[in-house]
């Protein structure tokens, strides 16, 4: 974000003007170990609390105990989903918290695989139930992220992606006044990744709640295709097959409408000028 033609990034007191030869201070090293190790410890208890998640799942039996891990392929998803198929009309809510619990974890700490508990939820669910899950898990993750990157993110952000960040950061400051508009529209396409988003917003003075509203309302189009897809889970031989060139369309064309606020708001301003 820029403030009088300084950038956040680089602002009063920035590190970045004291750099020793290989371009960071002891000072900055040492904050960022200090960052590095309070995310590890969050990142652990929260491992614990998803295994312990895990412990409290209903007897699996042995065969299935394999199939029962974080779906890092398609395969991986359509073996998940054949086991909590075979449980979720005995155990409804307790299969529902366990995809809920690993989906807010992924997000949070902005680990790939989203995209196979969205299609798994459309497998799993029916049309509504799903997307209500998609959009508030991606939300509340999303936001535990951001909370996060509030915490420790600003010394890692600047050690690995000041250049990238300070770049978006400007995008930001132009669209102060329309910033729910705005992240509608990046949630989206795939102009910047949800990671980096998440991980930077705090950073760079995305405020919070058009982030969490922002991120709500724009990942509802992506995820209707790919909990449609989710239909014909079994069918599917990667991730690729749940979107296509009139998927992709139909994304334009909301991302497109998300910016029509912004459009009309300024005829509007021009008209009173």
């Amino acid at each position: 974000m820029h403030a009088k033609g300084k950038s956040v990034m680089n602002g009063p007191g920035s590190d970045y003007t004291k750099k020793t030869q290989n371009g960071t201070t002891p000072l900055n090293r040492s904050e960022t170990k200090k960052s590095l190790v309070i995310l590890l410890i969050i990142f652990i208890l929260s491992l614990s609390a998803l295994f312990y998640v895990y412990m409290m799942f209903p007897e699996l039996e042995e065969s299935e105990k394999q199939h029962v891990k974080l779906p890092w392929n398609i395969e991986d998803a359509k073996m998940l989903a054949k086991v909590l198929d075979r449980y979720k009309d005995m155990y409804y809510f307790e299969v529902m918290f366990g995809v809920i619990v690993v989906y807010i974890f992924l997000q949070t700490f902005a680990i790939p695989g989203s995209l196979f508990l969205s299609i798994l939820s459309g497998f799993l669910y029916n049309f509504p139930i799903a997307l209500l899950i998609v959009c508030c898990c991606s939300a509340i993750g999303a936001t535990m992220c951001y909370l996060l990157s509030q915490l420790v993110g600003r010394r890692l952000i600047k050690h690995f992606w000041p250049d990238r960040a300070n770049e978006w950061s400007k995008h930001v400051e132009n669209h102060r006044d329309n910033l729910l508009s705005y992240i509608l529209f990046l949630r989206m396409t795939p102009l910047l990744p949800n990671w980096f988003i998440n991980l930077c917003a705090p950073v760079i003075g995305v405020p919070l709640y058009p982030f969490a509203v922002g991120t709500f309302f724009g990942v509802a189009p992506p995820s209707v295709i790919a909990i449609q897809a989710g239909k014909t889970l079994h069918t599917m031989t990667s991730s690729n097959d749940a979107f296509s060139w009139t998927s992709a369309f139909a994304l334009s064309v909301c991302a497109l409408l998300s910016l029509l606020p912004v459009i009309l708001k300024k005829k509007f301003k021009t008209k009173l000028e």
